[in-house]
């Protein structure tokens, strides 16, 4: 494997470690764009379109009309668990979850320009398989009480220790994380967070973003 792909996302990472999540529930219609474009502006350093309840043609346009954003900002859109809609309309990459299809294919129809993420919740066994079908970064959640995902197992804050010493791609956490606790998890060698509630549910996601501690 080559290190094309990682070094995509590192771009990323020198860029912020804030790693934004759209949420329908808290960016309704025309609040995906403005929410989400006050974050590009403010300067994230990649965006993950997460839509779980549009029909595939709303979909589609909305993702086109944020890849048309993150292009002008210059950062990199993620597209969750739809690799062909990543492909369709040549997204920068995809986030793919444990039942949402093959790494080691997506790895393939992606190429080695895409980025490819991979959720592995809590376990190193499942960031090992993630690291060896060529994902660029790998993701452990959650950390913390989550709105998101309420129902998630919690994971351990050693676990990102660990993971960063084990493994050689950059370490996304997720879960609950915000401007009061993103300290502790970059403590432990977090490489990126990846927030949805705590800059979107915010009206204001620049002030939102800018209330984070720095990596």
């Amino acid at each position: 494997m080559t290190d094309s792909h990682t070094d995509r996302f590192t771009e990323a990472l020198n860029t912020s470690a804030i790693y934004a999540i759209t949420d329908s529930k808290l960016m309704p219609g025309e609040l995906l764009f403005e929410k989400a474009e006050a974050a590009l502006k403010a300067g994230i350093g990649c965006l993950q379109y997460r839509e779980k309840t549009a029909d595939p043609a709303e979909k589609k346009q909305r993702a086109e009309r944020l890849l048309k954003l993150c292009r002008q900002y210059k950062t990199p859109l993620i597209i969750n668990d739809d690799l062909e809609l990543a492909l369709e309309i040549d997204a920068d990459g995809v986030h793919l979850g444990q039942s949402d299809g093959s790494l080691t294919e997506a790895r393939a129809r992606l190429g080695v320009d895409k980025i490819l993420g991979a959720t592995c919740h809590a376990s190193l066994e499942l960031a090992q398989q993630a690291q060896d079908a060529g994902a660029d970064y790998l993701a452990f959640g959650r950390f913390f009480p989550s709105a998101t995902k309420p129902d998630a197992p919690p994971a351990p804050l050693e676990l990102i220790a660990e993971a960063k010493a084990r493994f050689q791609r950059p370490i996304v956490v997720i879960g609950g994380i915000d401007q009061s606790n993103a300290e502790v998890v970059f403590a432990q060698g977090a490489d990126m967070i990846a927030v949805v509630n705590s800059l979107f549910a915010d009206d204001n996601p620049a002030a939102a973003l800018a209330a984070f501690p720095q990596r």
